[in-house]
């Protein structure tokens, strides 16, 4: 391999780690070390509606419902909506109706994918404010009081379009779920600290966004044809100027895929829908105005550069080891620093995030799984969605991504209890 290559392999993940945890250390500092909870005292209180798309959800649901219809909150309602699910997803949400007086159903007849789904829900919503949350979330009893203040405070209040809440893992007994648990702390949380830093995010988290509702329709809503509407949305806002923030203290509990297969589902769409949003918004060069997502775009360009990269290295690498040369190899060496780069990145987030789980850095010895195990996964991973996501060039954008209901782990019984 040329030098280039070798140094880019090397570098960029080296600069992004220690980008990602001096970017994560500044925001804990400045906006999130000191600041305290809300007293939850409001001179008015914005009519929420919170939205729950579900496609064959029988398993997790009424869990779900249940949790969100008693939260904190005095003026909201919650919205399911069932996405033409052929399990018994339909005949429990008709039970829930029986024992929930803010609970609405709305019942799609067709699996149109979650998209179109969270398209009806907002259509016959009541709120100003619109939440988003999975079928299988269960989310913090305090968590709008931390997200409405958003979008009701004077601190340039009219040009929040959405906030992005904080991912937490509920089922926690295998090593993928614990490996994923420190991954959200400390690839997800941090990297959303440090592009609030910088102004723009790539992506909501699906799992727990709000909107303002004015905002979603300027935006023309969600893509029916992407794969992930949350990043789709996301791009969407921000190239129309609404500010997208994130809290860290609106918590909301998931659950992730414990197996190999699930894990591979679940980010193979993930990625194929970021390269999807990548090549629906090239265009932002050509609009200076938009120049503060420059620096998200070619970021998450070069991640994928270096995933192709990493791919080649590892072929020759394993050439290199056929023909008894592998001794030379660079990999040895640069995977060594990496990993210690990649660990103390871990390390900084789990220790912002133990203020809202105390015991979460007990967690870091799991975190030593990841180099080994994600970095060949993620060099996979867009290997194998680059063909798919291409195709977004040439999609009708009238067409429908419809989804399947993902792996929600192995060890549902075993969930951490939320209080």
């Amino acid at each position: 391999m040329s030098s280039f290559l070798i140094a880019f392999l090397f570098y960029y993940p080296l600069i992004m780690g220690i980008t990602w945890s001096i970017g994560g250390l500044i925001y804990y500092i400045r906006r999130e070390r000191n600041i305290r909870s809300h007293n939850f005292i409001y001179t008015e209180a914005p009519f929420v509606s919170i939205l729950i798309p579900a496609y064959n959800e029988s398993e997790t649901i009424g869990e779900t419902i249940r949790y969100t219809s008693s939260i904190d909150y005095p003026n909201y309602e919650v919205i399911v909506i069932n996405d033409g699910s052929s399990d018994n997803t339909k005949s429990i949400l008709q039970d829930a109706l029986k024992k929930y007086s803010n609970l609405r159903i709305v019942n799609v007849a067709q699996n149109k994918g979650k998209a179109n789904a969270l398209k009806q829900g907002l259509l016959v919503s009541k709120g100003e404010i619109i939440v988003t949350i999975d079928s299988d979330a269960i989310l913090d009893k305090d968590a709008l009081h931390y997200i409405v203040p958003h979008f009701i405070s004077p601190n340039n209040s009219e040009r929040v379009g959405a906030v992005t809440g904080n991912p937490r893992i509920r089922n926690r007994t295998s090593l993928l779920a614990k490996i994923q648990l420190t991954e959200y702390a400390s690839i997800i949380g941090l990297i959303k600290r440090t592009q609030r830093i910088f102004g723009k995010v790539m992506t909501v988290s699906g799992v727990i966004a709000a909107f303002r509702k004015k905002a979603l329709l300027d935006a023309e809503m969600w893509d029916n044809d992407l794969i992930t509407d949350d990043i789709g949305v996301t791009w969407k806002l921000q190239r129309r100027f609404w500010d997208v923030r994130y809290e860290p203290r609106a918590l909301c509990w998931m659950l992730v895929p414990e197996t190999l297969t699930g894990i591979w589902k679940q980010r193979i769409r993930w990625t194929q829908g970021g390269i999807e949003v990548l090549l629906r918004h090239w265009d932002i060069f050509l609009d200076y105005r938009q120049r503060r997502l420059y620096i998200v775009y070619i970021e998450q360009l070069l991640s994928i550069l270096w995933a192709f990269t990493w791919f080649v290295s590892m072929i020759v690498f394993i050439f290199q080891i056929v023909t008894g040369n592998a001794i030379e190899s660079p990999i040895l060496w640069m995977g060594n620093y990496l990993a210690i780069v990649c660990l103390f990145q871990f390390f900084v987030a789990l220790y912002i995030e133990r203020k809202y789980e105390p015991n979460i850095l007990s967690f870091l010895a799991w975190a030593v799984w990841y180099p080994i195990l994600y970095w060949h996964i993620n060099a996979l991973l867009v290997i194998f969605a680059f063909p798919k996501a291409f195709r977004v060039l040439s999609k009708n954008r009238n067409q429908y991504a419809t989804w399947l209901s993902p792996d929600r782990g192995i060890s549902n019984t075993e969930k951490k209890e939320v209080s």
